[in-house]
């Protein structure tokens, strides 16, 4: 059964050397003291581990139930969900107004890539609500956020997000979900939802669903959907439930992985609805929370990375086969470890150094949605839009492909249900999948952040990589093992983003090509910049003569690793975007 040690030293070590979060000028960081941190970050990895962790094969195990319209989830989810709405951590980071506490995202990103990694299908309960409450928060009329927001925050009631049907995933102009308009001024929701997470189950008393559908006589397209609030129950004028409304789970997907999070057909039946701000700007609603869903989805590939490296760690500290090829390293065992071997070493490594690279890189646009939301910045925006769809693709990209290292680590031990190995390579696979398909994340990135203000916050990410090179060019410790490496591969991502520009609108296909290409050329320099960051924190640390100096030793030959054995695939992805449309696109269909 693996086990979930909680990063809580690492995590410091990224918010306060690193990011330095608490000398920010961002509102609410100056009370984000590293003791405080500390002891946030301390007690969510207790509840990670001894709460949630030990569920996590459980749930794999039991999955949910679909018996007379009620769906039951695995054995202690309820628990555990209890334990989080009674500590407050289902709203960490709302608005004290509804009875949130305030948190920044940051703080709420480091406990939830915790909570995530040590259970991620049962936090997609409190994660899809935490949407649901982002959108109504932003958009939804005082009457509703009094009414739906202190219990989506206490999560009391649960919520989702219903976009998908089943003619349509992405191309959300051909939904046929309708919303005809009552006397009364609500609506009457029809049509079938599909792959709806947390749709229905057992662990709150009411389930608020925000529904996109189409008011008749609306302009076509996307420019005719509006958002609605559906609930599963009616809300009386005083708060209490009322009669069911007519909304039903018509069936579970049967799923690769994730099997303790219910994924449900959901059928709107008549059912009452109210609409969420203006008629046909439902997807600006709906996309209000972004930012934050797709900044989730990336930690989640994260989390599931970090807790499948730790456990195929101790797996290779533990396992003994073969010698050492230099002589053996542990002559009073019958072999040794297989840790020692390099080719272990080098999966470990390079699991490793994308876990802790990512997490900087996670964190780093967690504080710029917050500079974002708590300043009213405009350029912290334009930047964290640019960035999430990096961080969203390849964070889980590369989580996925660590998993799997971290699985083939075990030998045939990892394809068997009983170290768990599979099961956190099943889990983070759905990461690459919602929330916007990790191609649709490089054509976003290519067609819509890269050019956006006239390629202003592209330029501005340049700038802050050239500031640091040129703020750092006399640290002889960082320039051949850091600076260099980072600069080379932010003039590869810069040639990419040129093409683009001269040749983007000309050739389309030329562009689109090579999009996922560029989605990881990007996220490589974003995580070389981060080591490059790290090191210097390191060994600002180490001149300082830290006590602790193992983490910032490590933190250094770990960053040397990534930028000499992973940053060169710049050079890879810029050459084959380079190659254009032709090669993609060069077989007739039917050549397929």
């Amino acid at each position: 059964m693996p086990s979930y040690t909680p990063p809580t030293r690492d995590l410091a070590f990224v918010l306060h050397d690193t990011l330095k979060i608490h000398e920010a000028d961002v509102p609410g960081y100056d009370e984000l003291d590293q003791s405080f941190t500390s002891a946030i970050l301390d007690e969510a990895g207790k509840i990670a581990r001894d709460v949630l962790a030990p569920l996590n094969p459980v749930g794999d195990r039991e999955g949910c139930t679909l018996k007379n319209g009620v769906v039951r989830t695995p054995t202690g989810f309820r628990a555990a969900i209890d334990t989080l709405r009674d500590g407050g951590w289902t709203g960490l980071d709302c608005d004290p107004a509804y009875g949130g506490q305030g948190m920044p995202n940051v703080l709420a990103s480091a406990v939830g890539e915790m909570f995530s990694a040590a259970n991620m299908a049962l936090m997609m309960y409190p994660g899809l609500t935490h949407g649901a409450y982002s959108a109504l928060h932003a958009h939804g009329s005082d009457a509703q956020k009094e009414t739906y927001l202190p219990k989506l925050v206490s999560f009391e009631w649960g919520g989702t997000m219903n976009l998908t049907e089943p003619q349509c995933g992405t191309d959300l102009g051909l939904i046929r979900t309708k919303a005809d308009p009552q006397d009364d001024g609500s609506y009457r929701i029809t049509g079938q939802k599909i792959w709806i997470s947390a749709g229905e189950h057992d662990m709150a008393d009411n389930i608020i669903h925000l529904v996109l559908a189409k008011i008749p006589g609306g302009p076509e397209g996307v420019k005719g959907i509006s958002l609605f609030i559906v609930p599963k129950f009616m809300v009386k004028d005083d708060g209490s439930l009322g009669d069911r409304n007519a909304v039903s789970c018509g069936g579970l997907e049967s799923k690769m992985g994730i099997h303790g999070n219910a994924t449900c057909v959901m059928n709107y039946d008549g059912a009452t609805g109210y609409l969420v701000g203006e008629a046909h700007k439902g997807l600006r609603a709906m996309f209000t929370m972004m930012h934050e869903a797709r900044l989730g989805v990336g930690v989640q590939g994260l989390s599931q990375a970090a807790v499948a490296y730790e456990n195929a760690r101790a797996f290779a500290q533990d396992r003994v086969q073969g010698r050492a090829v230099t002589g053996a390293e542990a002559p009073e065992k019958p072999a040794d470890p297989i840790l020692v071997h390099p080719d272990v070493r080098r999966m470990l490594m390079d699991q490793k150094s994308f876990v802790e690279g990512g997490r900087a890189f996670a964190l780093w646009a967690a504080s710029l949605i917050d500079r974002s939301h708590r300043m009213d910045d405009a350029d912290a925006e334009g930047l964290v839009s640019l960035l999430i769809p990096v961080v969203k693709g390849f964070l889980t990209d590369k989580g996925f492909e660590a998993a799997v290292s971290a699985q083939q680590v075990y030998g045939g031990s990892g394809y068997t249900t009983e170290w768990g190995a599979e099961q956190f390579v099943r889990d983070v696979r759905i990461a690459m999948v919602y929330e916007g398909t990790n191609g649709i994340q490089a054509l976003d990135l290519v067609a819509r952040k890269l050019p956006a203000d006239a390629g202003k916050h592209a330029m501005a990410f340049f700038e802050i990589v050239k500031a640091f090179l040129k703020e750092n060019e006399g640290d002889a410790a960082l320039k051949a093992d850091f600076l260099d490496p980072l600069k080379s591969a932010s003039k590869d991502l810069q040639a990419a983003a040129m093409v683009f520009v001269q040749h983007g609108m000309k050739a389309p296909n030329t562009a689109l090509a090579g999009a996922a290409d560029f989605l990881h050329l990007f996220g490589h320099v974003s995580l070389g910049l981060m080591w490059a960051r790290m090191a210097k924190a390191a060994g600002a640390a180490l001149a300082a003569g830290a006590e602790a100096t193992d983490i910032y030793r490590s933190k250094i030959a770990t960053g040397r690793f990534n930028l000499a054995r992973q940053l060169p695939a710049t050079a890879l992805h810029l050459k084959r975007f380079e190659t254009g449309a032709e090669p993609v696109m060069a077989l007739v269909a039917a050549a397929f």
